[in-house]
């Protein structure tokens, strides 16, 4: 992550922060000395998985110093934040477009803070387009390890190359030190270069992995529009609107921020609907979701529901052109069937949406599949050793 994960399947470009109007500054560094590792991660989901990487790397014998470029989950594992990259996020290729100032001001500002501290690796989580263009800028600079220097880039989380810009396993290869992937079928993609890949199991199903989803039939159902402000303005009206259509009770939404929160209201709930803040297990008995993270969470947890996804019109025909793979939803790209029925763009209706959400709280074979599905879900994508991702980590500062 999404990795597989999430929207337009790795149309990276759309996945960048809200703009701040404020001049970029980044913190100096956590103590005199240089700390080990910084970690860059740029989306809610990269910022969880890295946070549960360094608290894995905390417990080390000799614990590296880390800082980050990530969002509050890595602030509370224990790394020093410099500049907090999640707190809000645009989505759409236009979108991008609009910021593209900014961005260019974040990178220049990131290649010039690892040039002065010079730590002995930089993490760069998901995130591929930001991240793989830092790679870039480093080699060039004579600043990482591919282009002379002694800082060393390990990439967690590889970017979809099997559905989206095949060719670029070939810069990676040429920038990067390490790949680390959380699906088992990835390694085989790079067979063809001289990267170094390894499969460290998906976060997950890390063993303190707490999971924010469980199914409990006599739940309300569970509304997830995402954690991107312009794509949940799309499809959270797709979601209040199938839920209404369905007849049923009460449905919860679960948003991952204070700023999502403000979207969520500005659409004049009924009473029926209740914000849910993240922070707690929540139980759901079915769930219309956006196509990103969520839905894995969801499907691992044994929920049926759908996935529904609307973009920016440009988007989405870019999309379509471009992407190479059947399926936006993770688990049914997994499972290469479509065990999350699929409402895309005009087919996102209230009728049709309203006929799933009935179905998967009152049909047994509906039930059962979801149940099913969470069993071959964890079965390919269990790490094959313990505190994989973070022993990776460790074994590269250790070189």
């Amino acid at each position: 992550m999404s990795q597989i994960r999430q929207e337009l399947q790795d149309l990276r470009m759309a996945r960048r922060p809200v703009v701040s109007r404020a001049p970029l500054t980044l913190l100096p560094a956590p103590a005199a000395e240089a700390p080990d590792l910084l970690v860059i991660a740029g989306e809610h989901s990269g910022d969880e998985h890295a946070a549960r990487l360094v608290r894995d790397l905390r417990r080390s014998v000799r614990p590296p110093t880390v800082a980050a470029l990530g969002g509050p989950a890595l602030r509370e594992a224990g790394a020093e934040l410099l500049h907090d990259l999640t707190a809000a996020s645009v989505v759409g290729v236009v979108e991008v477009l609009k910021h593209y100032r900014y961005f260019r001001t974040l990178l220049d500002e990131t290649v010039e803070w690892i040039a002065r501290h010079r730590p002995r690796a930089v993490l760069l989580v998901d995130y591929p387009g930001f991240n793989l263009r830092l790679a870039a800028r480093l080699r060039e600079r004579g600043i990482s390890a591919k282009g002379g220097g002694r800082v060393k880039l390990l990439y967690y989380i590889s970017p979809q190359i099997w559905a989206w810009k095949a060719r670029r396993r070939f810069t990676m290869a040429r920038d990067l030190d390490a790949l680390a992937t959380i699906f088992s079928f990835e390694p085989a993609c790079y067979a063809d270069t001289s990267l170094p890949v390894e499969f460290v199991g998906h976060p997950f199903l890390a063993p303190d992995y707490l999971p924010p989803v469980r199914y409990d039939p006599a739940a309300p159902v569970l509304l997830l529009p995402g954690s991107r402000r312009q794509a949940v303005q799309r499809i959270f009206p797709r979601l209040l609107a199938g839920f209404a259509a369905s007849g049923l009770a009460q449905a919860q939404v679960l948003h991952p921020s204070p700023l999502i929160e403000s979207v969520l209201r500005a659409a004049q709930l009924p009473a029926s609907v209740v914000l849910v803040p993240p922070g707690r297990e929540i139980a759901a008995s079915a769930v219309l979701t956006s196509s990103g993270t969520m839905s894995l969470h969801c499907a691992l947890a044994g929920i049926p529901g759908a996935i529904v996804y609307r973009a920016n019109a440009l988007t989405y025909l870019l999309g379509r052109c471009l992407l190479r793979v059947p399926y936006l939803g993770i688990a049914n790209l997994l499972l290469n069937e479509e065990v999350y029925p699929e409402f895309i763009q005009g087919a996102a209706a209230a009728a049709p949406l309203g006929e799933e959400l009935r179905r998967c709280t009152r049909d047994p074979e509906r039930i059962t599949r979801a149940r099913q599905t969470a069993e071959r879900l964890r079965a390919i994508l269990r790490s094959p050793v313990e505190r994989g991702a973070a022993l990776w980590v460790q074994r590269h500062l250790d070189r």
